[in-house]
């Protein structure tokens, strides 16, 4: 089995939807086939162009996108969904688009106090602003990963003009789409993370670390528009494979841990459900005694980096806890895998873990059994066994 195929973003001039397309073009993906694909977009005003730059001797890709009359149309949600429909994209890459866009809509949804579907956009339904999204869709799904990581994004500082005014730096939708992300501000004096960048990068992105295991396969840069003077104004993407440790994939993670003595037992449930569905990779209860005798529970909650903030403010306004302990820990973990098996009662999805390449564990998901269970008004136990035996039987 190999490794994990991982396209890793080192943000270190953050990330612009031109930089992006041109790091990706760069990187390998063909700029006739993205340029082809692109026409296929109901945008006769709009020119794509692909020419080779460099800033502070690191040669790379700059990108252009050329609008010849801007309509200055102020679009909705629904009427770019139409425009990406309408092209005959394949199907995944319009998926993909469109959920790049609702990230965007969701953000200015908050600022606005609106509903996503009622969001005018401004520049970011502009005809640039589709190219750009779309050509990240198409470049990724060209690609392949099995992942997407990124570093802290810089997001600059100072100040932007928009179609609302002067806006501080990092505009308002970039802020609320990369919340619980890790960012660093005031590495350079302009703008150099966008909402259109932030968007795909947020959507993209199952990882971030400062310190990927990476095999490296190819490098590639994406020329800004901006001349950086503190740092070279450009977006480095990295494609390659995960180094996985003897010992199985390393993973940093954060507890977060509070003890309550005070909280009706009948919340616990909802409690474990919210932090679940929040994005908690665990959450554990445990019995202790607490002062003067009294018995109590300990909440942990195993939370990826990202997600620490959010998980936290949970615990505080589900829970009856003044207060919590966070803590960096490390997680060594089994690669994993999912694949499903046509059984007498249907698909079933099996769950796989790996070191190196050899097969640990295998089984059953739970889920998939109890919905069967219920439906045939069977035991349990009997789907799983019968499924667990046929897994077993193929081994032979």
């Amino acid at each position: 089995m190999a490794n994990k195929k991982i396209l890793y973003y080192q943000c270190f001039s953050g990330i612009s939807g031109d930089m992006n397309l041109a790091a990706l073009t760069d990187l390998g993906v063909p700029a006739e086939y993205l340029a082809g694909e692109l026409e296929k977009l109901d945008l006769s005003n709009v020119k794509i162009r692909f020419d080779k730059d460099s800033q502070n001797a690191i040669h790379g890709t700059k990108v252009t996108v050329e609008v010849s009359h801007p309509t200055g149309v102020s679009r909705r949600l629904q009427d770019v969904y139409e425009i990406i429909e309408e092209a005959g994209l394949a199907p995944a890459v319009t998926a993909t688009a469109q959920k790049i866009f609702a990230r965007l809509a969701e953000a200015e949804g908050k600022i606005h106090n609106k509903p996503p579907d009622r969001i005018h956009f401004h520049e970011v339904g502009g005809e640039d602003a589709i190219i750009d999204i779309t050509g990240a869709a198409l470049a990724y799904h060209y690609l392949q990963v099995d992942e997407v990581w990124a570093s802290t994004v810089e997001l600059g500082s100072g100040f932007v003009k928009s179609a609302h005014g002067v806006l501080p730096v990092p505009a308002p939708a970039t802020a609320a789409i990369l919340q619980d992300m890790p960012v660093h501000l005031g590495g350079t004096d302009f703008e150099t993370t966008t909402p259109t960048g932030a968007a795909i990068l947020a959507t993209l992105a199952t990882k971030f670390t400062d310190e990927p295991a990476l095999s490296i396969r190819a490098t590639g840069y994406g020329i800004g528009h901006h001349p950086g003077k503190q740092r070279p104004n450009m977006l480095r993407v990295f494609l390659g494979e995960a180094i996985l440790p003897e010992n199985g994939y390393e993973e940093e993670a954060e507890e977060l841990e509070c003890t309550i003595d005070d909280m009706d037992p009948q919340w616990y449930e909802w409690l474990t459900a919210r932090l679940l569905k929040a994005g908690a990779q665990d959450v554990a209860l445990t019995p202790v005694i607490m002062k003067k005798g009294r018995p109590g529970t300990r909440i942990t909650v195993l939370s990826p980096l990202e997600k620490t903030a959010a998980l936290g403010r949970i615990l505080l306004t589900e829970s009856t806890t003044i207060g919590y302990r966070r803590r960096r820990v490390v997680k060594q973990v089994l690669e994993r895998k999912t694949r499903t098996l046509k059984t007498p009662y249907g698909e079933v999805r099996i769950k796989e873990s790996y070191l190196q390449e050899q097969l640990i564990t295998r089984k059953p998901e739970y889920d998939d059994c109890r919905r069967i269970a219920a439906e045939r008004d069977i035991p349990l136990r009997q789907v799983y066994n019968e499924i667990q035996k046929m897994l077993d039987s193929n081994d032979q």
